[in-house]
């Protein structure tokens, strides 16, 4: 499974861009009506990045670079079953 690019705002945090990302992923599964191991692996991911991260540490870090009017982009990905 390749990674999975999120970009959060100004207005919406990294925690909020997941939870969002998540969430409509459940949604597309549900209703599909068959199963998709992409999109399991997919909802797997995100949900271990919701449970596994440190949001203010990133929040802090991003912050910084979205109020200077950059862009910031998280790839999400498993590394060796991690």
């Amino acid at each position: 499974m390749e990674g999975i690019e999120l970009s959060p705002s100004l207005y919406h945090c990294i925690e909020t861009t997941v939870k969002e990302e998540f969430w409509n992923s459940v949604n597309q599964y549900m209703k599909g009506g068959q199963e998709d191991k992409k999109l399991e692996k997919r909802i797997e991911l995100l949900k271990s990045f919701l449970e596994s991260m440190d949001f203010k540490k990133l929040r802090s870090q991003s912050e910084r670079y979205l109020v200077e009017g950059k862009q910031v982009k998280f790839v999400i990905s498993r590394k060796e079953g991690k």
